[in-house]
């Protein structure tokens, strides 16, 4: 047997108390329940095994991996205490410019200018930046047509907030979507982007502590940026920048990609090359199905939400 299900998981943090009580993420209570459930049910595996199972090998009966996306500081101060305790494995995906360069992500920037001023109410600010730039230097489509086309509802976002998501991570010009964000972010959340981002990720000696205690560190890009969506140098250069700072805690040979937000459109064909010429010997979406080795690819395999499983 070669199948497994695999969970993604982002914020683990106690919410209801917190600064972004609004902020989408998984409690810390409700984070230590689910792993009790996940693992009295499935037999939770280790990446290496993953691997093993990429070359032939075979898995156990409910095989699970678990894996945790940018680097967030969640992961070592909640996350970590509990996986070690329970001695169970964590995938931890980083992306690299979180402790190269200590720069909020322009992800992150939107989803606290979320957190905080919600969907609904957001979209009339959003709006307004949008016809100020509009023709003064940047030319692109009036606010109807760009909602008509990236407001586009998913299973966890309505259409406000899928529209906010998409048109500030790739839906205009990169230095405009970075101006409008952060513009939208010293409105809305008030804190100077560099104290932000010192807070929220993980540094070097943290990750390094992961890896010696037997978590899993993977490769999320550089920028967190939509791969399939950059001109293909462009993308190289994301990925290649990544790689060379993740050097201390990754083997080059043999590394595991994550792509980031993992839908289409996060990938393409030269994405999947360059890849498979640089030693990743795995990657993973957000497709929301179980992982069957003898018939997906293994540079796409699906993930789970952690929505997508209960606590209790």
């Amino acid at each position: 047997m070669r199948q497994f299900k695999t969970v993604m998981y982002h914020y683990v943090r106690e919410l209801a108390n917190g600064r972004y009580p609004g902020i989408k993420g998984l409690e810390y209570e409700k984070f230590k329940r689910q792993i009790a459930y996940l693992s009295a049910r499935y037999t939770i595996i280790r990446m290496e095994d993953v691997l093993a199972a990429c070359d032939g090998a075979s898995l156990p009966e409910n095989a699970m991996l678990l894996t945790f996306d940018d680097s967030y500081i969640d992961h070592f101060t909640q996350v970590f205490p509990v996986l070690d305790g329970c001695g169970i494995q964590g995938s931890f995906f980083i992306p690299a410019k979180t402790f190269a360069e200590h720069k909020l992500l322009d992800v992150n920037k939107i989803h606290f200018i979320l957190a905080a001023g919600g969907g609904e109410a957001l979209l009339p600010a959003l709006f307004s930046r949008l016809d100020y730039y509009r023709g003064k230097e940047f030319d692109f489509p009036s606010n109807a047509e760009l909602y008509d086309l990236y407001g586009m509802p998913n299973r966890f976002d309505s259409r406000e907030v899928s529209f906010i998501k998409r048109i500030l991570q790739n839906g205009l010009p990169e230095r405009l979507r970075r101006i409008i964000s952060s513009e939208l972010f010293k409105q809305y959340v008030g804190i100077s982007e560099e104290v932000f981002a010192r807070e929220l990720y993980m540094n070097e000696d943290q990750i390094a502590l992961l890896k010696r205690k037997g978590m899993f560190i993977g490769v999320h890009g550089y920028d967190h940026y939509w791969l399939g969506k950059l001109p293909k140098a462009e993308m190289e250069q994301d990925l290649t920048r990544a790689l060379d700072k993740m050097a201390p805690f990754i083997d080059r040979n043999c590394w595991v990609m994550n792509y980031p937000y993992g839908s289409e459109g996060s990938y393409n064909e030269d994405v999947l090359a360059f890849l498979g010429r640089n030693g990743c010997r795995a990657g993973f979406t957000t497709k929301a199905e179980t992982a069957d080795l003898d018939v997906c690819d293994r540079l796409l395999l699906p993930r789970y939400d952690t929505n997508d499983f209960p606590a209790d």
